[in-house]
This record gives structure tokens, C-alpha cells and sequence, in this order.
């Protein structure tokens, strides 16, 4: 595909009024252009048959063939950047982590029209992903979109870091953001952590309603704890605390500990939560006791906060192109002076365990 030219998106879901909103949502775009629409998987693979699409947008409930076997078929036989668009519950998160696992590039919500805000906000979000599906490396084996372009900057949540203010010493603490493949990054990071690593502080864009289940499944793979944060979790040593979907997460600091705030808030670089939020939070409140971590995602949320962690004394490191899903925030970090390390995805957990043998510091944020 010439990078000029439109990414053409083959919608396949059982709802007309789902098909019609999504193909309105998406020719609001105008560097996206829907060639196509599905019922079923037989269907769909009749239209793949006349024109190969850059990227499916995949719902998983579907007659004659369930949407999990349709994409294990296509990644088996003509890999294809999968979304999984699907209307997510806390029942359905198995399903959904096993698309991620049978190639799905990403998820996202189904977007619902029973108020104007989800659905601008829906049109953001499914426009994005289908950008970075566009993109992506794969794996092995909008109705008001003219009126959005204004991204948010973190200011919309709290102000920038002092340059003069002063950090009391702390533990030294990890902050994590990715986007898409990240799911499955994250995971090769933090399975190699041991229960004596600093705590960590993860944003992974993803929907409402995943990102408990996303927890629970890292906790039972990982060494390490891992839970869905809520509002005044103290971060703590050998534990990562995953931002909640459609919510803001904050570093703050409770004496000489860390916790965290789940704050309400608008998109901020186009997501909620966003990792530019929490990178200046750790800007503001931890200093050079923290490491800054950016890696694969679409657009450039978390370039300017690892920016501002930079500035304020932490360590930043930004994943390589080559480990990438996709490179466009680590690249938007690398080329702002953000990331002091660009290292692969087998190394960033190396980065993690020598910067917590390291003593904690007392330092101008």
C-alpha cells in the first residue's frame, strides 16, 4: 500500500446498524476508505476474494463460523491486520485474549450511539487502531471525526512538573506505557521480573472492561503481582499496577511512598488513560527515582512525558523499531530527545532490574 493512498477496511459484523455506523465512522476519515461490508465469515471471504483488504475490522459473535475461528483461518491462510471490534464485557475478556494471541492486531469497543461524547470518543479510537493495524507487523501464527482533530495535552489534567521543586527520597518505581502490541510486549516484559523488582506503573491503551481481566491473566503468568489499579494503591515493590480502561492514572507520592489516582478526564493525546499523563505525574512527583519506558504503539502519546521525565532527572528508554509492532511512539520519543536508551524488547527487562539495584536518590524534580 502507497502510503498516499487510502487504507481500505473490510467491516465484518452480524448488526446492519452496526455495519452502517462503522462504515459512517470511518469515511469521516478521509485517508480511510471501507471497500466493504460482511454479515458472516463466508461472506467476507468472497470479498477478500475480489479485493484484499489492508485491514478487518472483526466482531466475534457471528453466525456459521464463530470470529475467533475466522481470524486463526485468516492468519493461517492469508494473514491480514485483524481489529477485533466487539461489544467487551468482563465474561468475554477469555475470547478476546485469545484473538490477541491468534494474531489480532488490536480491540476495541464497539462504538454505541447513546451519547454523542462515546461516540466521538468511539470514532478516535477505532480510526487510530485502524491507522495502526495499517501498519503493523504482523505476528506469526466517524460521525463528528472532522471535529476532533484537536488532541488534548496532558495540561488537561494537571499541570507541568516544577523545575525548582524538590523530591523527598523514595523508592525507586517504573512507569510503563504501549499501545498497540503492547498486550503481548508487556507480557514478555514483566514474566521475566522477579518479586524483588521495583514496582511499576503501567498505561496499556485499552477499552473499559478488559484491563481487570488483562490484570489477572499477567498475575497468573508472572512472578510478579499484577492487578487493575484503584484510586490510593500504593505502589509497591514487586507488583505493576495496570491503568483502567476509559480512566486516567496519576503517580502521586504519600509520604515516602508512591500511590496512585484514577481520575475522570477528556482523551489527552487522544487516549484515556494516557501514558503523557502518567509519565508527568512520575515527572512531578518521583524524579530521577524513576524509569521512563515507552514502547510499541501508534502516534506519540508518552513522547512528551518521557520528555518531561527526562527533564526531571529519570532514566528513559524507548523500545526499538525492530521489536516494534508498531514504531510510532518510541519514534516520536527518540526523535524529541526523550528516550536516553533505545534498546529491543528482550532487553527492557535488563533495564528494569539494573535500574532498581540502584540507591534511591534525593533530587530537584
Amino acid at each position: 500500500m502507497n502510503q498516499r493512498d487510502p487504507t481500505r477496511v473490510l467491516i465484518v459484523d452480524d448488526s446492519a446498524s452496526v455495519r452502517q455506523t462503522l462504515v459512517t465512522i470511518l469515511e469521516g476519515a478521509p485517508d480511510i476508505r471501507v471497500i466493504g461490508t460482511a454479515a458472516d465469515p463466508f461472506i467476507a471471504a468472497r470479498r477478500i476474494q475480489e479485493e484484499v483488504p489492508d485491514v478487518i475490522l472483526l466482531d466475534l459473535e457471528l453466525p456459521r463460523m464463530d470470529g475467533l475461528t475466522f481470524l486463526r483461518k485468516i492468519m493461517a491462510q492469508r494473514p491480514i491486520p485483524v481489529i477485533v471490534c466487539s461489544a467487551l464485557t468482563e465474561a468475554g475478556s477469555r475470547t478476546l485474549f485469545d484473538v490477541l494471541e491468534a494474531g489480532a492486531v488490536d480491540v476495541v469497543s464497539k462504538p454505541r450511539i447513546d451519547t454523542r461524547q462515546f461516540l466521538v470518543e468511539s470514532s478516535v479510537r477505532v480510526c487510530d487502531a485502524v491507522r495502526a493495524a495499517a501498519r503493523a507487523k504482523l505476528r506469526p501464527g466517524r460521525l463528528e471525526s472532522r471535529r476532533i482533530e484537536k488532541k488534548l495535552t496532558a495540561d488537561a489534567v494537571l499541570p507541568a512538573p516544577s523545575p525548582n521543586r524538590a523530591v523527598a527520597e523514595t523508592d525507586r518505581i517504573v512507569c510503563i506505557g504501549a499501545s498497540t502490541g503492547g498486550t503481548e510486549a508487556l507480557r514478555d516484559v514483566l514474566e521475566q521480573l522477579p518479586r524483588d523488582c521495583p514496582g511499576l506503573v503501567v498505561v496499556q491503551h485499552m477499552p473499559e472492561h478488559f484491563t481487570a481481566a488483562f490484570a489477572r491473566r499477567l498475575d497468573g503468568l508472572c512472578t510478579i503481582a499484577v492487578k487493575e489499579a484503584v484510586e490510593g494503591d500504593l505502589v509497591l515493590p514487586g507488583q505493576a499496577l495496570i491503568a483502567p480502561g476509559g480512566r486516567h492514572l496519576l503517580l502521586q507520592r504519600t509520604g515516602n511512598r508512591y500511590s496512585v489516582s484514577v481520575k475522570e478526564g477528556p482523551l489527552v493525546s487522544r487516549h484515556r488513560p494516557s501514558v503523557d499523563v502518567l509519565f508527568r505525574a512520575a515527572a512531578r512527583c518521583a524524579g530521577a527515582n524513576a524509569l521512563g519506558i515507552l514502547m510499541t504503539g501508534m502516534g506519540d502519546d508518552g513522547a512528551t512525558g518521557l520528555l518531561e521525565m527526562r527533564r526531571a532527572g529519570a532514566l528513559t528508554v524507548a523500545q526499538d523499531e525492530e521489536s516494534c509492532v508498531v514504531f510510532g511512539m518510541p519514534k516520536e520519543a527518540i526523535e524529541r530527545g526523550a528516550a536516553a536508551k533505545v534498546v529491543p524488547l528482550d532487553r527492557i527487562h535488563h533495564e528494569i532490574l539494573r535500574f532498581g539495584a540502584m540507591p534511591a536518590l534525593r533530587q530537584p524534580a
